[in-house]
């Protein structure tokens, strides 16, 4: 390299070297002016005017949005809340009897569990990531075999043949495409309806490991090179292939893309309360902030159905656990443990949907 083109790289790096130090230099002393509001001692009044500064400085920021505000916010409510642990903790115990400190400790380790779980969620849904659907190659004899597996135990036909009729419509090259009903119940109805709707008809000689079992001896007379599965009353979308696999494509160290479950009927907390048509439901919250915080680190949950799996890293991990009975979540956390990351794809369309629970 010329000297040139050296000092050219050099004055490149400059302000990147700034903005590094700049944000140390923040941090460092953002720490400094959190630790002293959270230490120095204040009198009753002074308390009661950083309690209600903090309560209209929340109230004036909470009307802007933004991530930067979130964090701030998020920020005000870390301090506020170690401040009250550390006024706990020097000026309240009392060790004087048993009883006192029996009681009094046991409601101060309460209260140190309740802030320490508030501040892993903070850190938890730092930065949620809203991953949309990345292009898959514009040629489709580029785009991989997948094997959609829907297990069924003991619902009723009426329940699955939707679902059966939805994944075999989804929008993929009819070659690379492979519908199977994995069918525990071992029915000749089902049977028949496979063969009749075109679609494979997997069975097994016993129910061990249930689900997880069901799919695990599925992935064995099967070897498409991504696996999506459905719950039974999971009916898809058309587009739910090419709104996923394309990160599956572009990024080679994820395991999985999961997406969203959205219901067609309203759950319980929605038909029962007039609020609940305008606020969220709880399947909201999971899927949207604290499924795409995980995102972030890369450690989305699996969550049993409406996902696109790879195969070499499901069969890394010996398949679905069929230890416990969250064995979704513990799929992908094993996945996890052996290197590879986990995601969540917010399509711009709800991909699945089915009744609530």
């Amino acid at each position: 390299m010329s000297e040139v083109a050296a000092r050219k790289e050099r004055l490149a790096r400059l302000p990147l070297m700034r903005n590094k130090w700049f944000g140390w230099l923040v941090t460092i002393v953002g720490l400094i002016a959190a630790a002293a509001v959270i230490t120095v001692p204040m009198q009753p009044e002074q308390q009661i005017i950083f309690a209600i500064g903090g309560f209209i400085f929340f109230l004036i920021f909470n009307r802007f949005e933004g991530r930067t505000i979130t964090l701030l916010l998020a920020l005000l409510s870390s301090v506020i809340s170690l401040r009250y642990i550390f006024w706990r903790m020097t000026e309240t115990l009392d060790f004087s009897s048993f009883l006192q400190t029996f009681l009094g400790t046991g409601l101060l380790l309460a209260e140190v569990y309740a802030v320490t779980a508030l501040m892993l969620a903070y850190f938890q849904t730092l930065w949620p990531l809203e991953r949309k659907p990345a292009p898959m190659p514009a040629n489709s004899d580029e785009w991989p075999v997948i094997d959609v597996f829907i297990p069924s135990y003991n619902e009723p036909l009426d329940i699955v043949r939707p679902t059966v009729f939805a994944a075999l419509a989804l929008d993929w090259p009819a070659d690379k495409l492979n519908v199977y009903l994995l069918d525990d119940g071992r029915r000749e109805d089902f049977r028949r309806f496979a063969a009749e709707a075109g679609c494979g008809y997997i069975i097994r000689p016993d129910n061990r490991g249930a689900k997880a079992g069901n799919i695990n001896h599925a992935l064995g007379q099967t070897s498409g090179e991504y696996v999506v599965v459905f719950d039974c009353d999971h009916v898809t979308t058309r587009g739910f292939l090419q709104l996923t696999v394309g990160w599956m494509l572009r990024d080679h160290g994820l395991a999985m893309v999961q997406t969203p479950h959205y219901f067609y009927s309203p759950d319980p907390f929605e038909r029962n309360l007039v609020a609940g048509q305008r606020v969220p439901n709880e399947g909201l919250l999971f899927y949207g902030l604290i499924q795409q915080g995980n995102d972030f680190w890369g450690a989305t949950f699996f969550c049993g159905s409406c996902a696109v799996i790879r195969r070499t890293a499901l069969e890394a991990v010996g398949g679905v656990p069929t230890q416990t009975v969250t064995e979704d979540c513990h799929c992908s956390l094993r996945m996890q443990k052996l290197g590879w990351r986990t995601a969540i794809c917010a399509c711009p369309w709800p991909p699945a949907s089915r009744p609530s629970d």
